[in-house]
């Protein structure tokens, strides 16, 4: 049967995929219309044949086989990672053993914003019922008093009388973190590094423990590229491996002391190529200091779903989001994952909201297998392409950063602040001329959704993981900014709502009927992204009818809604009848516009608008 359909279905030629493509374009630019140019600088063809995998050269190896593109294990087993603030120490332990019994198998407390260390009693009280060799525990948070969390776990495994080298988890000890973010280190870059060298030591006993951390997320959330966050969490890492390994430790102690955290964003296939690449790298990099062992050239990965583009307005979207990215980190064969909750960005976690990250993770495994395959994306053509992209432009990149001096000398020098400061400038105008889509925030918004009091309070008012403690280090160089993509958007409308005002936005339709209700449409979810309250129209009859509505509806603003061609004629008269009893704004971007602009009309709106930009002017003159 086989046999008998590749003879009825004989194999097509790139070349003839190609004259047939180009024959459809009818003359367009191939390029310009069918290749994606990525921000990070490599271009993404429109379809991939089995020839396109000839030169990729790690195509050969296997699941747990160096360089571990396909995974450090022959599984796709990954750790429900939760993560519990902890203000009160009795009350954390009961929300993890809550959690332990829904589906996570790992636990982070997070110890941030104490300005006292738990006490070894408290520390105690917070592991009470938690098994220590069924559990993977992890301390972040506790930024520059890490070493001593290190000790006190050490204490708690003792007491428990585990066996040290079945215990997993680790304590989110990052200086370079710290420096990112802030500015400078917690005392000085010698005394940090002293302190790492430290926990390494303290932990040493402690096979699977890991208080060395990479937080690549704090790129992401910086508006980076997934390059960039890539290749500066590739910098950190290389950066801890040469002070630690030149302070006299041996580069297997290290390597296998250490554990990267990666965001993960919507862009699905980019993100799974993003951790092969990472295990690619990495094992490189690592083999290069002369390690013994193979575990030391695994990189151990923790994901979590991102927190940049989590949007406030319409925020069960979030859940979708968390969704797709937490399947891009299982088909990319990390070690642990946090669905971030649905409502982080905007108040503290509940139950439902922490449930409902869980079970995303929960589903994946349970009722879609996506653990029992070592890595899925295994001959993809697209995504071994992507794969080898990625690595390609962040190995670049890294060199770049390692030319420099390394991570911290291209720190103080504003290498990477600059980096990230221009990408994240990129992506910001893409979202403000929705290239880059939020929905429910900058696209398709709710139109009737306001928030509540509590939420405007707090919603634009993030903070910095490594606060709550004392910044005793000298400021070295300009930290990098943290936000939220959808932050400018959602102040744009918190500021209607905060105003006291109800403007409205009223859609003057006629003409063409397909024209002027794909106009009216698009008009209505422009304005509603500002909250400004919109009147649809089907079609009225004549402009006469419909210039009379939105005034007898007292409208602040007046969109007209039509074809191109009947702009010209109509538009001026829609003016002259409406006056100055609303602002007029057009619908397109018509080729009358420098006539219609001669006639002082001023205001166009169109898929070219900068949408944030347009909408800023209308509250300004509307007196918001």
């Amino acid at each position: 049967m086989a046999e008998k359909l590749f003879t009825e279905f004989p194999p097509v030629s790139t070349e003839q995929w190609e004259e047939v493509i180009n024959k459809d374009l009818k003359g367009a630019d191939y390029e310009k219309k069918l290749v994606w140019k990525t921000m990070d600088g490599f271009n993404v063809r429109p379809y991939y044949r089995a020839e396109d995998l000839k030169n990729i050269k790690f195509l050969q190896y296997k699941p747990d086989e160096y360089p571990y593109v396909r995974g450090n294990r022959a599984c796709n087993e990954w750790k429900i990672l939760q993560n519990i603030k902890v203000t009160d120490v009795k009350e954390a332990n009961r929300l993890a053993l809550d959690a332990l019994s829904k589906g996570a198998n790992a636990i982070g407390f997070c110890v941030h914003g104490k300005e006292k260390e738990l006490s070894q009693a408290e520390f105690d009280t917070l592991f009470e019922g938690i098994v220590l060799d069924a559990t993977d525990i992890f301390i972040t948070g506790a930024c520059c008093k890490s070493p001593k969390y290190v000790e006190m776990f050490a204490n708690r495994v003792k007491d428990q009388k585990k066996n040290p080298e079945q215990v997993m988890g680790g304590v989110e000890f990052d200086p370079l973190r710290r420096l990112t973010l802030k500015g400078s280190f917690c005392k000085s870059m010698e005394e940090d590094m002293a302190e790492l060298r430290k926990a390494v030591v303290l932990s040493d006993e402690f096979t699977w423990f890991r208080p060395i951390s990479v937080s690549g997320y704090i790129f992401h959330n910086a508006g980076s590229s997934i390059v960039q966050e890539l290749a500066f969490s590739l910098a950190m890492g290389n950066e801890y491996m040469a002070r630690l390994t030149e302070s006299g430790l041996n580069p297997d102690q290290v390597a296998t002391k250490m554990m990267f955290s990666f965001a993960v964003s919507s862009n699905y296939f980019m993100e799974i190529a993003k951790f092969r690449a990472a295990r690619l790298l990495w094992a490189n990099i690592v083999h290069a200091y002369g390690t013994k062992f193979a575990i030391s050239e695994k990189m151990k990965i923790s994901a979590i779903t991102s927190e940049w583009n989590q949007t406030v307005y319409d925020p069960y979207v979030n859940m979708l989001r968390g969704t797709t990215e937490a399947m891009s980190a299982a088909l990319g064969n990390i070690q642990w994952l946090t669905v971030t909750p649905f409502d982080k960005s905007f108040r503290k976690p509940a139950e439902f909201s922490d449930r409902i990250a869980r079970n995303v993770q929960n589903i994946l495994k349970e009722e879609s297998y996506f653990d029992k395959v070592a890595d899925p994306a295994a001959g993809s053509y697209y995504i071994e392409n992507l794969t080898n992209s990625i690595a390609e432009e962040a190995w670049k990149l890294f060199k770049e950063i390692e030319d420099k001096g390394g991570y911290i000398e291209a720190f103080k020098a504003g290498f990477i602040q600059d980096q990230i400061k221009a990408m994240a400038s990129k992506r910001d105008m893409n979202i403000a001329i929705r290239r880059e889509i939020l929905l429910g925030t900058n696209q398709y918004p709710n139109f009737t959704e306001t928030l509540d009091k509590e939420v405007r309070e707090n919603f634009a008012n993030p903070k910095c993981c490594c606060g709550g403690h004392k910044n005793t280090g000298e400021k070295i160089a300009e930290p990098i900014k943290t936000y939220r993509a959808g932050m400018a958007f959602e102040e744009l409308r918190m500021k209607t709502e905060n105003s006291g005002k109800q403007p409205m936005a009223f859609m003057l339709t006629f003409g063409n009927l397909a024209m002027c209700r794909a106009r009216a449409q698009f008009s209505s979810n422009f304005f509603a992204c500002a909250g400004i309250k919109v009147v649809d129209n089907n079609r009225f009859s004549t402009i006469e009818d419909g210039v009379k509505a939105a005034i007898e509806a007292k409208a602040d603003i007046v969109v007209a809604c039509s074809s191109d061609d009947e702009y010209a004629e109509t538009v001026p008269q829609i003016a002259e009848k409406l006056g100055n009893k609303a602002i007029l704004v057009v619908a397109g971007d018509p080729a009358s516009k420098p006539e219609l602009e001669s006639k002082g009309i001023t205001h166009f709106i169109s898929a070219r608008s900068n949408v944030l930009e347009t909408l800023q002017q209308h509250q300004k003159e509307l007196g918001i």
